[in-house]
């Protein structure tokens, strides 16, 4: 073989175009729905996750008594009145982000062992649309602040986000510009367009080299995953629209500009809420930031980024703010359940008892990249078995107690688990049974948590 002709190099404008299709189409996942025109004879599963990025001020976020008669902490101050419907969580951990901390945000769903040259695994909430994207118009729905989701394929690519409010509105409830016939023969010549690279790449599969043909795989995983969300695209394209209310066009088919972080939170907020009581998909993430690029909040006096934050080095005014940004994401979390709680299902009954929602993070304390006894809050649900009410905590009869008069002592406890066997992942496979996933284990689980 000719390496200096370079005969063999595939054309960049062919992988753009491909990647392209990839892209365009963020929310499209999954096989072709089989039941999505069936009339639905039960209430909906749905789950939604939400990642606040550089974990927390532990020291004013840490609840210390187990059980039903826990008192909220300051940052947890405004979960008090959803105190019927949630369960906070400390003690868990994912042992395969502890020596890696810059992965935290990739593992977060996973429990992947991810290190620097490993490929991750599937997250829990596509192993949950797997199961519900048969009866939906997009099986989930990828929403970050920054650039990266939340969601991992089985074949461990990381799925695009958006984060524009209107496009995603539009993404979700407006016809395509052109009319069906011209998205349907734009989605057409998309296909065309896959199926050459497609073709053209496995004919230089034979001449690549052991690296190369890795870094090739991903590009054709990425490749047939278009090919599968245009197919789909296609299918539903005949299907109707949800009707949407003014009221709920108005509220959430706008651009807020980040420095109005909670204006925009509250947003995001309300799309899932809509993608919910329309049902045009069962499952949504949500990133508020990655460990490096979390945005500051100038509405509330912070204008620092959530990482310089986390690195307080003992600042008091930094420590301070720190438990500002704690509790304002909290505040807006809160803000969603109140929407789920106020949103009717199909069954009439609150959106929030049929969705299961997650908030958290995939660190503890940042400062010291501490990545045991993350914080954790499981929300609603209560269609899906769950049972609130009480603090879970998995640290108990494993250490001697929270000292949060003692910073570094606790601050150990964010590092090293006290509990090794108390695992995210038993956390995130309880919720994937909950929502009908026929598995035993998930990531780094060794047991469902029972709740």
């Amino acid at each position: 073989m000719n390496f200096l002709s370079q005969s063999w190099l595939l054309d960049r404008r062919h992988a753009l175009r491909a990647l392209g299709s990839c892209v365009a189409l963020p929310f499209l996942e999954c096989m072709l729905p089989l039941r999505a025109a069936e009339e639905q004879t039960s209430t909906p599963r749905r789950s939604a996750f939400i990642y606040l990025a550089n974990g927390v001020h532990s020291l004013n976020y840490q609840i210390t008594t187990p059980g039903r008669d826990y008192q909220f902490s300051r940052s947890l101050k405004p979960l008090e009145k959803h105190r019927d419907v949630i369960t906070p969580i400390s003690g868990l951990h994912h042992p395969g982000a502890l020596s890696h901390h810059h992965n935290c945000i990739s593992v977060w769903l996973t429990g992947g062992q991810l290190g620097p040259s490993d490929r991750n695994t599937i997250s829990v909430d596509q192993k949950m649309a797997e199961i519900t994207a048969e009866h939906t118009r997009y099986s989930s729905m990828e929403i970050a602040i920054t650039q990266d989701s939340l969601a991992w394929t089985a074949d461990g690519i990381r799925l695009p986000a958006m984060r524009r409010c209107s496009e995603i509105f539009a993404s979700l409830f407006e016809e395509p510009k052109g009319g069906k016939g011209a998205q349907r023969r734009a989605l057409r010549r998309k296909g065309s367009v896959l199926d050459a690279n497609l073709a053209e790449v496995r004919k230089l599969e034979q001449k690549m080299g052991s690296a190369d043909k890795g870094r090739m795989e991903q590009y054709l995983t990425s490749v047939r995953e278009a090919e599968i969300r245009t197919r789909r695209a296609d299918a539903w394209l005949d299907t109707p629209l949800p009707t949407v209310s003014s009221a709920d066009r108005q509220r959430t088919n706008r651009d807020i500009a980040h420095t109005m972080a909670g204006d925009y939170f509250r947003t995001v907020y309300d799309l899932i809420v809509l993608a919910f009581q329309t049902d045009v998909t069962r499952v949504a993430t949500f990133s508020l930031g990655g460990e490096g690029d979390a945005i500051s909040i100038p509405e509330i006096g912070i204008t620092e980024s959530r990482h310089q934050l986390s690195h307080h080095g003992g600042d008091p005014g930094y420590m301070e703010k720190l438990t500002n940004y704690d509790t304002f994401a909290i505040e807006q979390y809160s803000y969603f359940l109140t929407r789920l709680a106020e949103t009717k299902d199909l069954n009439g009954k609150p959106l929030l008892s049929s969705t299961m929602s997650l908030f958290g993070s995939g660190m503890s304390y940042g400062h010291s990249h501490g990545n045991a006894n993350l914080p954790l809050v499981l929300a609603g649900g209560s269609d899906l078995g769950l049972k609130h009410g009480s603090h879970l905590d998995f640290n108990q009869g494993h250490f001697k107690g929270y000292q949060l008069d003692k910073p570094g002592e606790h601050y150990s406890l964010c590092s090293r688990p006290a509990n090794p066997d108390a695992h995210m992942s038993n956390l995130l496979l309880m919720m994937a049974q909950r929502m009908g996933v026929e598995t035993d284990k998930f990531g780094d689980s060794n047991k469902a948590i029972e709740l």
